[in-house]
């Protein structure tokens, strides 16, 4: 069997979550047997090897722009699966991929899409871009043989919003304990010593209010930000102006040793994602053992069992104030949580049981083809 995935950035070109879950499945589709043929943006690349890992790589160009870059490329390579590839079956990722379902269902090849998130609500799509991601994800649900959502919730928004039904298939994060913790001593912070925020710094992950929310807090530990945007832009410059010596901005880290160091060392790890479903960056800090200060939403009580591996504020500066408040007066409340924290890491958000999951489907919709 050929597996084709399309909608990332390709392979092993690991930016973020997308990335991360096409490696993660394909060396373990592999590993099994499977055939697993990943279309990689040719721009992002500096050399070209046909192969990696035993991952067949094809390598299609687009046009360079924000909105319209990833749209051109999965367009081009669903064309491809679906002609000279010689896919048996398409995973696509990325609900914005929707449309081009039609191109598979014309040459009637199988296809499922992992549609991720709430994009259309995302604060950063406005006007036209809300309204074509929502038209995207309806068309996906109607045009795809399947369609894959990485949480009960999310399902749940799936179904109350398309009528339309989705297989559950999480997203997974591998178990770590601390290594080397002078890793973190060239940013000027001690174990313990700081909150952590890991993520974009684009409206819908709330950083600001969390800033907001610690200089309310009038805290004496640091807090360290981990993120950026790779453009001019005035939101995260707001929160950038906000910089001083207990408000540090690392801006992108990309040694995963170092940044796995930041979350095990951290007090605690604060949690803004408001529209994802299972979310990776919280995941990691499931994984690394921290102790999780989360944004109420459905998703993220769903990932942290309704506070048995989190603790919860609401979406405004004070409930943030209040909760770190609390954590600091109570230390022994982060840690409990810290002592369980990979537990929350069930089978649910295990690779090897995900691979599994995503195997099963992939040869059901072969066989009834």
């Amino acid at each position: 069997m050929t597996v084709a995935i399309i909608g990332s950035r390709g392979y092993p070109y690991v930016y973020s979550g997308y990335e991360t879950f096409v490696k993660e499945l394909s060396e373990r589709l592999v590993q099994r047997g499977i055939h697993v043929k990943v279309y990689c943006h040719k721009n992002l690349f500096q050399s070209f090897p046909k192969e990696v890992k035993g991952i067949e790589l094809v390598y299609i160009p687009t046009i360079e722009t924000k909105s319209l870059s990833q749209l051109v490329h999965s367009f081009l390579s669903m064309a491809h699966a679906c002609t000279f590839g010689k896919a048996d079956v398409i995973l696509a990722v990325n609900a914005a991929n929707g449309p081009f379902g039609l191109i598979s269902r014309l040459f009637g090849k199988p296809t499922c899409i992992n549609v991720d998130g709430l994009e259309w609500l995302r604060p950063k799509w406005k006007g036209l871009g809300a309204r074509y991601f929502r038209f995207a994800a309806k068309l996906a649900t109607k045009l795809y043989d399947r369609v894959i959502t990485d949480a009960e919730e999310m399902r749940k928004v799936y179904l109350q919003e398309f009528k339309a039904d989705s297989t559950v298939i999480a997203y997974g994060a591998n178990i770590r304990y601390p290594q080397d913790p002078t890793l973190i001593s060239p940013f000027g912070i001690e174990p313990g010593g700081y909150y952590l925020i890991v993520g974009r710094l684009i409206p819908d992950n709330n950083a600001d209010l969390l800033v907001e929310g610690f200089i309310t807090a009038n805290s004496s530990k640091k807090l360290v930000i981990v993120g950026d945007v790779p453009y001019k832009d005035a939101y995260a410059d707001a929160i950038k102006s906000k910089a001083a010596a207990n408000i540090i901005f690392l801006g992108y880290i990309t040694n995963s040793e170092i940044l796995a160091e930041l979350y095990h060392h951290c007090f605690a790890y604060l949690h803004g994602h408001e529209f994802g479903g299972t979310n990776p960056t919280m995941l990691k800090a499931m994984a690394y053992g921290t102790g999780i200060l989360a944004l109420n939403t459905p998703f993220n009580r769903e990932m942290l069992s309704d506070g048995h591996y989190g603790l919860f504020f609401e979406k405004n500066s004070s409930s943030i104030a209040g909760l770190m408040q609390r954590v600091e007066q109570q230390e022994g409340l982060l840690e409990d949580l810290r002592k369980v924290a990979r537990n929350g890491l069930t089978a649910k958000y295990n690779w090897d049981h995900i691979t599994d999951a995503y195997l099963a489907l992939l040869n059901e919709l072969v066989a009834g083809k």
